[in-house]
């Protein structure tokens, strides 16, 4: 039973009576009495910390005391700061600080003073239980305890050998005593720029101090778990439904209450306290805490910088998504980095059309001749010239495919968080989970689960690129100059240092990357031939949206003729950009029956085209054929099945004063389909198809649409006469 020791008679005799009463009543009422105890005990409890400004870890800090109802008092909030440059030695500020702030409870026997540093410090249980393992260990002051002797390792021979695996030096980041014996050990007097640790070491170290103080070291992080040097002594156990996280001391079986990234394992300490302190909790707590709503009326400041690193695929679409944003372009200064040639025209028609509608804009082109790392900086520095309340940066290669994405971000209310986007059905994404020793990529435990969204919920990770959104309190703190690091590395090292958390979310899909690897500019209109690399911009950009409604059940498909079907598949972009790669080749057959490409070198019923093999679209126009012909294939032709194959597939060219028409013929196939690839009446007049057999004419003709019809014996057909302009048709013979 825990009784305070300084009881008086009458308090005594209440809880004689509280205890007496409670004996006869059920087990709630038992679990509020012990409620009641437990509070008497903590009321001895007081918890110290020092922190001058509300960093991203403080505020992580003092949200995991909550969660265990852990009252911290915080010392020198708001106040400059004296203890000089934490990078090194220093933080006697802490001590003068503490030493102020307990003198009122020096000689309370009673009374236990616990103290900690925040930035890096996450609290994992309650302070019963640290008061618990306290008292269990003998001693009157017990100091967290650490791998190295830090700042002066010379006294490493002072201290005791002990056994293998344990922390053996003592660390100043986390200590708790009764207050009469902390009081006594502050009394020695410290500059405020000197060092905690080696004021703190000297008197472990000095035997008669020690004893006189009962001071013993965690030695097994039983209360205090320091990371640096113990990443392999520690795991971190996730509960699969919850995702609430436990980490233990696997050496000595403890589960520490307090675990501190001290010096540079503070990227340790990130990663595993995305679990701890309840972060979960069955859903993602975190994600929903200090969230704000948006005012309609004063809504943030933006600098949008578009950033066009390389030549990317799929670049109008991009553009086109940033036009489609759902966010006030009169809110928004306008900022586009193009480091490409290539995509300068675009770039610069995009501005054009676009600048007065937003607050301001300003483009810096590739003959500016600067380098990302310079654009990233003149992008940064727009923002705070604008003084921007936020800067929101996207590479070329990164679509937005949620127009909500803006809004969302800045309703979560961090100094820098960034959406996950990944490249389709691929492992790569926009963040890293961890780092190597060298500050490159590593694989964290929990990677692939947050990619592929088996977990869903908001990380504090090491290092995020593509797209992110940066609050103005921290842009003095970035810096994209690095002796070895690419702007994108620089920028995320120079953040973590400065203590500013870089959260990523993946509550829905924001979303993706393109695959620019590979991308060939050299080609005419390069976009149509990543099929294999981008299919899912590939279909958004040159597959027709009707094209699904004609693969659902009952429905009505248009037969212009008998057994001829009209079906609508591509977009006009397909159309103009295959035209654009075949007039780019620009080496048309000349229409005579002698053709070398074939394998006889000889065509019964010669065209001026050009075959796919000629400009290298062969096995991505069969892949065409597999993923959105032959599904309409089966669907009108009940019972011919299989992946189609087909030796012939070209475009054609009809002109009046080159080949105007094509004489009657059956083609050499299973079933055939011709793409209109222009428009009659605009582009050309005259043209189509005329069945024979059935005396049926095709010959408005719809750009994008196809006719699929029977190859052999039954359709037999002819090229009708363009009398002006020039048609183009796509043409495959299907299973010859």
């Amino acid at each position: 039973m825990l009784i305070k020791r300084n009881l008086s008679g009458r308090n005594l005799l209440l809880l004689t009576m509280l205890l007496f009463i409670t004996a006869a009543k059920t087990n709630a009422n038992d679990a509020n009495v012990n409620t009641t105890i437990v509070s008497e005990k903590l009321g001895n409890v007081k918890v110290f910390t020092v922190a001058s400004d509300q960093t991203d870890g403080y505020l992580r800090f003092i949200r995991s005391a909550k969660v265990y109802d852990i009252e911290v008092t915080t010392l020198g909030l708001f106040e400059k700061w004296k203890g000089g440059d934490m990078s090194g030695p220093g933080g006697g500020f802490k001590i003068n600080l503490l030493r102020e702030a307990i003198k009122p409870l020096k000689d309370d026997e009673n009374m236990l003073i616990m103290f900690t540093d925040s930035y890096d410090v996450v609290f994992t249980s309650s302070l019963d239980a640290i008061v618990e393992k306290f008292k269990a260990t003998g001693a009157k002051l017990l100091f967290s305890a650490e791998k190295f002797c830090w700042p002066d390792s010379s006294l490493a021979s002072h201290y005791k050998i002990l056994e293998a695996n344990a922390s053996p030096y003592l660390n100043s980041g986390g200590f708790i005593g009764y207050a009469p014996e902390v009081w006594s050990l502050l009394q020695k007097p410290i500059e405020d720029t000197a060092d905690d640790q080696l004021y703190y070491t000297k008197q472990y170290l000095d035997e008669k101090q020690r004893e006189k103080l009962g001071m013993q070291l965690d030695t097994h992080s039983s209360v205090f778990q320091n990371l640096n040097g113990a990443k392999e002594d520690v795991k971190l156990d996730v509960d699969l439904e919850t995702n609430e996280g436990v980490l233990k001391n696997i050496n000595f079986l403890t589960t520490p209450s307090v675990v501190h990234g001290n010096g540079p394992s503070k990227v340790e300490l990130n990663a595993f306290a995305n679990y701890l302190a309840k972060t979960f909790n069955h859903n993602c707590l975190i994600c929903q805490e200090n969230r704000i709503e948006l005012d309609e009326n004063h809504l943030p400041v933006i600098t949008l910088s578009i950033m066009i690193n390389n030549a990317v695929p799929f670049f109008d679409m991009f553009l086109k998504k940033i036009e489609d944003l759902n966010y006030p372009k009169r809110q928004i200064h306008l900022f586009i980095y193009s480091g490409v040639e290539y995509h300068d025209a675009m770039a610069k028609s995009f501005l054009k059309a676009w600048e007065n509608k937003y607050k301001s804009a300003k483009i810096v082109l590739s003959t500016d001749q600067l380098d990302e790392r310079r654009g990233r900086q003149l992008a940064l520095r727009q923002a705070i010239q604008k003084q921007s309340d936020y800067a929101f940066f996207i590479d070329a290669d990164t679509h937005i495919d949620d127009n909500q994405v803006l809004r969302e971000l800045l309703i979560l209310n961090r100094q820098f968080v960034a959406p996950i986007v990944t490249k389709h059905n691929e492992l790569w994404s926009n963040f890293w989970g961890a780092l190597s020793e060298s500050g490159y990529y590593a694989r964290s435990h929990d990677y692939v689960d947050i990619v592929k969204g088996d977990i869903v919920g908001m990380w504090n990770v090491p290092y995020v690129s593509s797209i992110y959104l940066i609050k103005n309190t921290a842009f003095k703190y970035i810096n994209y100059d690095h002796q070895y690091y690419d702007p994108d590395m620089a920028m995320c090292e120079s953040l973590r240092n400065s203590g500013v958390f870089m959260y990523v979310i993946n509550d829905r899909l924001y979303g993706h990357i393109v695959n620019a690897d590979n991308f060939d500019i050299t080609l005419a209109r390069p976009d149509f031939y990543t099929l294999f690399s981008n299919k899912y911009d590939w279909i958004e950009k040159y597959i027709h949206p009707n094209y699904t409604k004609q693969l659902e059940d009952n429905f009505n498909y248009i037969q212009p003729c008998p057994d001829v079907y009209w079906l609508h598949v591509v977009t006009d972009a397909f159309c103009d950009d295959l035209v654009a790669i075949m007039e780019n080749f620009g080496r048309w057959s000349d229409g005579s029956n002698n053709d070398s490409r074939l394998e006889g070198g000889y065509e019964a019923v010669p065209t001026r085209d050009i075959h796919m093999k000629q400009v290298g679209l062969d096995p991505l126009w069969l892949e065409f054929l597999k993923l959105f012909v032959s599904p309409l294939q089966e669907r009108v032709f009940i019972g011919h099945h299989g992946p189609p194959r087909s030796l012939m597939n070209f475009v054609v060219r009809y002109k009046p004063d080159e080949q105007p028409f094509l004489r009657p013929h059956h083609d050499a196939s299973t079933y055939t389909i011709n793409l209109a690839l222009n428009r009659v009446d605009i582009d050309y007049e005259g043209g189509g198809c005329r069945f024979i057999r059935y005396n049926c004419s095709i010959t408005a003709t719809k750009k994008g649409w196809m006719l699929m019809h029977p190859g052999r014996l039954t359709h037999f057909h002819e090229g009708l006469r363009v009398t002006s302009g020039t048609r183009y048709i796509m043409i495959s013979f299907v299973d010859p």
